[in-house]
């Protein structure tokens, strides 16, 4: 079992003595979602640390999403457990990068393309760029702000 997944279980218990009910529904709900990733796709296996934070950041996106929403329906109370739920989901993830740790990603990533092309990559090698920004992100940003910095640069 991974790590997340089993810190994931040990913060249910903890929720439930305390009597969360905003944790325990939330991890509960992190839970399902990352079970049932677990048995997507042709046979069922155990998901990495890194499978199961890309749920959760899915999750959080989700949440994120959702909130936004109901605020422009008028809805201040959903929007606020939504707003809740998504803190609680952000305690699991790690740090975001910052737009200038985005930005040396994506210088980094155009140095190693260039090295390995022998020359300066343009738009066309934007795929190349964004497979070496996306690995040294790992998770910590999501793709909009890493193509947007790419695209910047090249």
């Amino acid at each position: 079992m991974s790590e997340l997944k089993s810190k994931l279980r040990a913060d249910l218990t903890t929720a439930m003595k305390a009597k969360d009910t905003l944790r325990l529904n939330t991890v509960r709900m992190l839970l399902a979602a990352v079970q049932t990733a677990e048995v997507a796709g042709t046979e069922a296996r155990e998901l990495s640390d890194t499978e199961v934070l890309a749920v959760l950041s899915k999750e959080s996106k989700k949440r994120n999403e959702a909130a936004v929403v109901y605020e422009q329906a008028g809805r201040g109370e959903l929007a606020a457990t939504e707003r809740a739920e998504e803190a609680i989901i952000d305690e699991y993830l790690p740090t975001p990068l910052t737009e200038a740790e985005v930005a040396d990603i994506a210088d980094t990533a155009i140095a190693n393309v260039a090295e390995a092309i022998g020359e300066r990559p343009g738009m066309r090698q934007m795929g190349q760029v964004m497979k070496i920004a996306t690995g040294l992100a790992a998770g910590r940003a999501d793709g909009t702000r890493i193509s947007a910095a790419v695209k910047a640069r090249l």
